[in-house]
């Protein structure tokens, strides 16, 4: 089961417990960070992927529904309120759900569940990648390597280049091992556009990828 990275959206201290204990009892749900407020959510999204938010609608400063305006299509939102009339505004949001308070466990896990059925098969050949505030949803087959600079990667893709604030080694457990190979501790390599092996160096068509000492040998037993 694919798992929902989310974060927790709400001024009240006591509000953002329950849900966060209700996350912990599912699995498939990752709790990547709590906000008392959007300013403190849009902090979370720039450094973390963002799937879902469980998002207060009334809050100083910034409205939920407000705030899930400036959002991309990528990121799902279950609203989450003590007031009733909010709901045909986050329905017009198209919002996931519409969670009144007090939340029962019942009633969450049958939100989430919703994310769950309408991600898991967005989720089977594609990756979203964040690039500043920005969201891209990118098919497997459309990434060529990927290269890694410090703390940033590069995605080379068949179109464009696109660079995300992430490292190597959380990328290369995300992507799926039959696709994806890490061929030197800087690239990842799909299989799928190796088109040869000259000495210690990949093909992909006319690009040279170069291959580590310790991932030669997997490399050539893997691919060729």
């Amino acid at each position: 089961m694919n798992s929902i990275n989310c974060i927790v959206v709400d001024d009240e201290e006591l509000a953002r417990s329950l849900l966060i204990t209700y996350i912990d009892k599912l699995e498939f749900l990752n709790l990547v960070g709590e906000a008392e407020n959007p300013l403190e959510a849009l902090s979370i999204m720039k450094e973390k992927q963002v799937d879902l938010l469980f998002l207060d609608i009334q809050m100083p400063e910034i409205k939920g529904t407000d705030f899930a305006k400036m959002l991309g299509s990528t990121t799902k939102v279950i609203f989450t309120t003590a007031y009733s009339h909010y709901a045909l505004e986050g329905y017009e949001l198209n919002a996931v759900d519409y969670l009144l308070k007090p939340i029962t466990f019942e009633r969450f896990v049958t939100a989430v569940n919703k994310v769950q059925s309408n991600t898991t098969i967005d989720k089977l050949d594609t990756i979203t990648i964040k690039s500043g505030y920005d969201l891209h949803k990118v098919k497997y087959d459309d990434i060529l390597f990927v290269v890694s600079d410090s703390e940033y990667v590069t995605f080379h893709l068949k179109t464009k280049k696109i660079i995300s604030n992430q490292r190597l080694k959380a990328l290369e457990q995300e992507l799926p091992s039959s696709l994806f190979m890490r061929v030197h501790r800087s690239y990842i390599v799909n299989r799928n556009y190796v088109t040869g092996l000259k000495g210690r160096d990949l093909q992909l068509s006319d690009v040279i990828i170069p291959v580590s000492d310790s991932y030669y040998d997997h490399v050539k037993q893997e691919l060729f």
